[in-house]
């Protein structure tokens, strides 16, 4: 919602501007040109990314339209998945544990967190490091080393698309000049029309310029922008997981390794203690019924 807020204000603003200063629209509406630098656009990027980033990049336009960033019963579920697991692995044995994090869809504990189970990367992550606790040779310091590395790997994919669409939003006004000479080129063959008709033609032309311009800078880089700051945020869970995985592994309980995590959320996105403890408290209950 808000990037349509946002174009609609952009747009109104320069169409309204160039309106009050006594232009036509009518004279914007040259739709080749878009066709040019459009056209040229997409298939510069076809050229420079494989089609799986082509594809992630739809993914990633979708997740900054809808806003697809964590919200605080996400927060609240990744903490309770990784107190729950943190309590099998205190109080049960190796066999038991390895049931939950082999067959995470069968686990009544993934069961009982829907979004963690729903975010099959992240659920992945957790079930390997968990894993990884119950070997018992690792070291924390190794295990802090290769989850940073993985973290760093799984942003780097995921910024894939973001720096895709920076490179187009980079050569959008150079297409733009391209709409343009070609304008002026088609300009140049009606030299013995009217000054009227010469005018239009030339007017159009740098129509192409405009365009170019107003969506590298009004639409492409914005919303590219907007992918980067959701996916960050999305990356953010990894890190809680991260970090509440090394305060147990480094000898502290379940209920105070998560506040390691839900340090690492964002001040102004952090639930309180009171909504963690509360979420805990019953989500453990909804398990014992279930057992």
């Amino acid at each position: 919602m808000g990037i349509l807020i946002g174009l609609v204000v952009t747009l109104g603003c320069v169409l309204g501007g160039f309106m009050a200063m006594g232009g036509h629209l009518r004279v914007l509406v040259q739709p080749w040109e878009a066709v040019v630098i459009c056209g040229a656009a997409l298939g510069t990027f076809l050229v420079a990314n494989p089609m799986k980033t082509v594809k992630d990049t739809g993914r990633g336009i979708l997740e900054a339209f809808k806003q697809a960033v964590p919200k605080e019963q996400d927060y609240l579920e990744t903490l309770g998945v990784l107190h729950s697991l943190m309590r099998e692995l205190r109080s049960k044995s190796r066999s038991e544990v390895e049931a939950h994090i082999d067959n995470p869809e069968e686990s009544a504990i993934f069961q009982a967190f829907p979004t963690v189970l729903k975010n099959h990367d992240l659920m992945a992550f957790i079930c390997d490091y968990c894993r990884i606790i119950i070997i018992g040779n690792a070291r924390s310091h190794e295990i802090e080393a290769l989850m940073d590395e993985e973290i760093q790997t799984i942003k780097s994919d995921k910024m894939k698309a973001y720096h895709a669409l920076v490179a187009v939003g980079d050569g959008l006004p150079a297409l733009g000049i391209v709409a343009a000479v070609l304008g002026v080129v088609k300009a140049m063959g009606a030299l013995d029309q009217s000054p009227e008709i010469l005018g239009g033609l030339i007017g159009a032309a740098l129509v192409g310029t405009f365009l170019g311009i107003f969506l590298s800078y009004a639409v492409v880089g914005p919303v590219a922008t907007k992918i980067k700051t959701v996916r960050e945020k999305n990356n953010r869970l990894y890190i809680i997981v991260k970090q509440t995985l090394l305060a147990y592994m480094n000898g502290a309980l379940p209920q105070v390794a998560i506040e390691f995590g839900r340090k690492t959320i964002s001040s102004y996105e952090r639930p309180t203690i009171d909504a963690v403890e509360q979420s805990t408290m019953n989500t453990g209950s909804a398990e014992k019924k279930a057992a």
